[in-house]
C-alpha cells in the first residue's frame, strides 16, 4: 500500500498542522503518514482523517503491487 495523504492535503490546501489540530491526531503520526514512514494505520485514524477532509480512504491509501511472494 502507498499512502497518498500528502497529495490529498495539497489538493485541498490543508496543512498537516491544521489536520492535526482538527482531528487530534499527533503531528508526528501525520508526518509519518505523509512521508510513507509507517507500516500500519489504525482504522480510527483513517476515519478521523476522512471525516476532517471529507474524503474516501482511497484518497489516503492506494494499492501498490508488492514483491511479496505467495
Amino acid at each position: 500500500m502507498k499512502i497518498v495523504l500528502n497529495n490529498t492535503l495539497k489538493s485541498k490546501n490543508i496543512s498537516q498542522y491544521k489536520l492535526a489540530k482538527d482531528t487530534g491526531i499527533a503531528a508526528s503520526t501525520l508526518n509519518n503518514l505523509c512521508n510513507n514512514k509507517t507500516s500500519s494505520v489504525q482504522f480510527s485514524v483513517l476515519d478521523k482523517i476522512c471525516e476532517a477532509l471529507d474524503c474516501k480512504v482511497s484518497d489516503i491509501l492506494e494499492h501498490e503491487k508488492s514483491d511479496i511472494s505467495k
